[in-house]
């Protein structure tokens, strides 16, 4: 019996259930929880239609063990994770090698990762290719934020509160502080004040 072009499994972790999708080449795609184990295997399905669900190989094993690590807090890297890069475009390819630089608890702006590739007026293209990234946690896009620490947005499930989810997760600063953040908001907080 000949093995499929791709598989796939879910896997829980600290922030639901997601999925990852692999072929001979590398990691096709991950996805991010869903409202349900059936809704995450659902996207999976819709997204790779000729995915087969079964368990991982060994070194994709390595690789979930991994990003549920980093979704538990541990400060792991994934930039040496193979990609399936097949179907990404050149430009996409570029942006995701930046972002995959980035270390966790650490941000870049799209403006920096435009700098990075050479060119600083590529900002919306940078923010178009992370919106069209196949595989977050491993190609980081929620650490790309937009000009002055502001959040931008964020194509994954749930939106900027995913995105906002994993930066607190991985302990990352971000933004400049809003007045009402400066005030001590705990009695003890306010006592010492």
């Amino acid at each position: 019996m000949m093995a499929p072009d791709l598989g796939f499994t879910l896997f829980d972790t600290a922030i639901g259930c997601c999925g990852i999708v692999w072929s001979a080449r590398g990691i096709a795609g991950v996805q991010l929880p869903e409202k349900s184990k059936e809704a995450t295997r659902s996207r999976v399905l819709r997204r790779y239609p000729a995915a087969q669900e079964m368990p991982p190989p060994a070194d994709i094993q390595r690789v979930i063990d991994n990003i549920g690590a980093l979704l538990r807090g541990e400060p792991v890297e994934l930039g040496d994770v193979g990609l399936d890069s097949e179907s990404v475009s050149l430009f996409n390819r570029r942006v995701y090698e930046v972002a995959r630089s980035i270390r966790p608890g650490a941000t870049l702006s799209y403006g920096e990762i435009a700098e990075r590739l050479g060119d600083r007026t590529l900002a919306r293209e940078v923010a178009q290719a992370l919106s069209a990234n196949p595989y977050p946690i491993i190609v980081p896009c929620h650490r790309v934020l937009a000009a002055g620490g502001k959040m931008g947005g964020f194509s994954g499930p749930g939106g900027v509160r995913t995105k906002l989810r994993l930066l607190s997760i991985e302990g990352a600063s971000y933004g400049e502080p809003g007045l009402f953040d400066r005030l001590p908001w705990t009695a003890a907080e306010r006592r010492r004040a």
